[in-house]
């Protein structure tokens, strides 16, 4: 592995982001280590520290000595049902994680430490557009979480290099059928007949993981201390998002609306600007939707065909 760009210590590495992003920096010449939780796969440089485990993460900072650090690990899924659990991975976790570093022997020599937010802070509003001043309204606990989180980061902002991505709904092969799109795209990769679903009129602003990730790679050389919007400015209904999973696929099925899968507080509309972003990667563009879905699609029935038959 090559150690050109030096080394990253990403928290959540055998996440579906940390998957990617492992990927992405190898190829950026960046040495990869990572934090895990209890009872998942480790190795050379995989390290189990859990968020609540303040001891273990200065530990694995201090075994790594990293120049930058990526904060993945979190609750990530907005309908979990531990509210206990997503607020103090989410808060506690996260300031855990930077006490280590802040009181680290590396303090001083790191290039940048990037915080996964989330658009979800923005919640309910009128804005068409929305960039990174929007006023946070967050309509659920996770959102919650994420925006007492930025707050929280505030606080070590003058003793540690800290930027804030707040990434908009994004999806690619390896996320969990917990979530939407993957839920969809295996439908029709099965060949289902019907597929129980909640509003299909909400507006999402969809991103392919592998850019995301791209993103959160580059910014580690350019090391802004600012937080940033990480969106395609695109939104898509669910109902185009069927109708584009039903044209690549060439398979139909029935759409039911499952009252129980309607969450309350729904945020009907989110689309992100990415101004600020481009400003500083003026040649990132993002992958339309349905370059995602297809390929989605495609290893998904893959998988599917290299299943033993039962």
């Amino acid at each position: 592995m090559s150690t050109q760009q030096g080394r990253v210590l990403v928290t959540g590495l055998n996440s579906f982001t940390g998957h990617h992003l492992a990927v992405a920096l190898g190829r950026a010449g960046y040495e990869v280590h990572g934090t895990v939780r209890t009872g998942e796969p480790t190795g050379p440089e995989r390290y189990v520290a859990e968020l609540n485990d303040r001891a273990a993460l200065l530990e694995a900072i201090e075994t790594v000595r990293p120049r930058h650090v990526i904060h993945l690990a979190a609750v990530s899924f907005v309908a979990h049902n531990d509210v206990d659990d997503i607020y103090r991975t989410n808060i506690v976790g996260s300031r855990n994680l930077l006490s280590a570093l802040a009181s680290s022997s590396i303090a001083s020599t790191l290039g940048t430490v990037l915080l996964a937010s989330s658009a979800n802070i923005y919640g309910n509003t009128e804005v068409t557009l929305i960039n990174e001043d929007q006023p946070p309204h967050p309509a659920n606990d996770y959102a919650i979480s994420k925006a007492a989180m930025e707050q929280m980061a505030a606080l070590w902002s003058d003793r540690l290099p800290i930027t804030v991505v707040r990434p908009f709904n994004y999806t690619g092969v390896g996320q969990s059928l917990q979530f939407l799109i993957p839920k969809i795209v295996n439908a029709f990769a099965q060949q289902s007949p019907k597929l129980e679903l909640g509003n299909l009129d909400i507006y999402r602003d969809f991103s392919d993981v592998r850019d995301v990730v791209e993103v959160y790679t580059r910014l580690l050389m350019l090391s802004p201390r600012t937080t940033l919007n990480v969106c395609s400015e695109q939104v898509h209904t669910l109902r185009e998002i069927l109708a584009m999973a039903s044209h690549l696929s060439g398979h139909s099925l029935n759409i039911e609306v499952n009252p129980q899968f309607v969450r309350a507080n729904e945020v009907r509309v989110l689309r992100g600007s990415a101004a600020r972003l481009r400003k500083l990667m003026p040649d990132w563009q993002p992958r339309p939707l349905s370059d995602t879905l297809a390929w989605m699609l495609d290893s998904a029935k893959l998988h599917s065909s290299t299943q033993p038959t039962p």
